[in-house]
C-alpha cells in the first residue's frame, strides 16, 4: 500500500494537521472574521443613515400636513372675512333706512331698491350670480327644480315663470332656480 501525498508539498498525508496548517487556516478563518465584521459595521452604518433618512423624511411629511391645514383653515377664514365685509355696506344701508322716522312710501322704495343693488353687487363680486331663466328657455335639471307642469303654447319642457330665482356660487349650484315648466300637447 503506497501513502498519499500533498499535491503541493509531496508530504505524506496524515490524519492530523500540521502546526503550520492550522496557523494558516486560523489566520484565513481570520481574515474571513475580520471581513465579515467591516461587513456587518458597513451594514450598520447603512441601517443607521437609512433610518435617519426615514425619520427626517416622516417629519417633513407631518410638517407639510401641518402647514397645509393651517392654509386651508386661513384660506377658508379670510374666504367668509372677505365675504362678510362685502355685505357690511348692505347692513349700512338696511339700518340707515330703519333709522329714518318719517320715510314715504317711497322714500322705502328706493332706499329698498338701492340696498337690493348693493347686495346683488356684492353677491357678484363674492360669485354668487343669480339662476333666472327667461320663458321659453329649456328646461335643464341641473339649475332649475320644475314645481310643475302647465298648459302653455310655447315647447313641451321650457320654462313657462319662474316662481323663485336660482343662484350659483363659483359656477356650482346653490340654489336651483323654482320653475313651472309647459306640458307636452
Amino acid at each position: 500500500m503506497s501513502e498519499q501525498q500533498t499535491p503541493e508539498t509531496g508530504a505524506p498525508l496524515t490524519g492530523a494537521p500540521s502546526p503550520e496548517e492550522l496557523e494558516a487556516a486560523a489566520a484565513a478563518n481570520a481574515a474571513d472574521v475580520d471581513a465579515a465584521q467591516a461587513e456587518i459595521a458597513k451594514l450598520q452604518a447603512k441601517v443607521a443613515e437609512l433610518t435617519d433618512q426615514y425619520l427626517r423624511g416622516q417629519a417633513d411629511v407631518q410638517n407639510a400636513r401641518r402647514r397645509a391645514d393651517d392654509e386651508i383653515s386661513k384660506a377658508r377664514k379670510f374666504a367668509l372675512e372677505s365675504f362678510a365685509e362685502s355685505l357690511l355696506p348692505v347692513t349700512d344701508s338696511l339700518e340707515a333706512g330703519l333709522a329714518i322716522q318719517n320715510a314715504t312710501i317711497e322714500q322705502i322704495r328706493e332706499g329698498a331698491q338701492a340696498t337690493l343693488r348693493q347686495l346683488t353687487s356684492a353677491l357678484e363680486r363674492n360669485k354668487v350670480v343669480a339662476i333666472n331663466p327667461a320663458a321659453g328657455t329649456k328646461f335643464d335639471p341641473h339649475q332649475h327644480q320644475a314645481i310643475s307642469m302647465v298648459p302653455a303654447e310655447q315647447e313641451a319642457n321650457t320654462v313657462v315663470a319662474v316662481l323663485q330665482k336660482g343662484y350659483t356660487i363659483a359656477e356650482r349650484v346653490l340654489r336651483p332656480a323654482l320653475v313651472t315648466v309647459a306640458a307636452p300637447k
